[in-house]
């Protein structure tokens, strides 16, 4: 199946990854997103944002300093941190603010999800962080892109039976 368990931080109104998307039209990307993302503050350490990753099998983390969206820092950016070659100091005194991206790809929840789609293609962007009314609302990434197709794949031509799936 190409349904995934909801990545959320448990406060989700119960609509997970799995919730299907007409495709009679584009769908804006808030339909299809991971919403209430987990994220984290900027003065945290790396540790504690690679536990994060690790714990709830995912790749990137909205980055805030309070209430406001800053960044995003992905998996690659803390292995990039952690590499020795780099420079940095030493593992347990990375913070999130020595690793992470200040310039995210940030969208509103009515963003086409098309838009949202070629932007992510053309510039080799992993995520899209997505806003509503300025605040964070959710994350939009390559792994829900794949989701989406998948299950649009499936509803155009659906399996039979006994047939395999070329």
């Amino acid at each position: 199946a190409c349904a995934f368990p909801s990545q959320n931080s448990g406060t989700s109104t119960g609509i997970g990854l799995e919730s299907t998307v007409s495709m009679d039209h584009i769908p804006a990307v808030a339909s299809v997103m991971t919403p209430f993302p987990y994220s984290i503050d900027v003065a945290n350490s790396l540790r504690h944002a690679r536990g994060l990753m690790v714990e709830h099998e995912i790749r990137h983390l909205p980055v805030l300093h309070g209430q406001t969206l800053v960044g995003v820092l992905s998996d690659r950016d803390i292995k990039r941190a952690l590499d020795p070659e780099v420079g940095l100091p030493p593992r347990d005194e990375l913070f999130v603010r020595d690793a992470y991206v200040s310039e995210p790809y940030a969208v509103d929840a009515s963003t086409a999800l098309d838009v949202v789609l070629e932007y992510m293609a053309a510039h080799h962007v992993g995520s899209a962080v997505v806003t509503k009314h300025g605040r964070l609302a959710g994350i939009f990434t390559a792994t829900d892109a794949c989701r989406v197709y998948c299950e649009h794949l499936r509803r155009l031509f659906p399996s039979r039976s006994g047939e395999e799936v070329a």
